[in-house]
């Protein structure tokens, strides 16, 4: 079971996305994501468009 509990901002201005996978917390950087099956779908669709945005504006870079 994945369940999306928030986001979290760290000290050097990353966020991290907070899962509660199997019962156990876990946060995870947004390029790790694909990492954790299941996680990028659980996420609301502001989270889907925060990341899309970010995604566009470093392929521009």
């Amino acid at each position: 079971m994945i369940r999306y509990m928030g986001t979290k901002n760290t000290d050097d201005g990353s966020v991290l996305y907070i899962f509660l996978i199997n019962g156990l917390q876990k946060e995870i950087r947004e390029s790790a994501l694909k990492q954790y099956p299941g996680c990028y779908e659980a996420l609301p669709a502001t989270a889907k468009a925060r990341i899309s945005a970010n995604r566009s504006w470093l392929s521009k870079l």
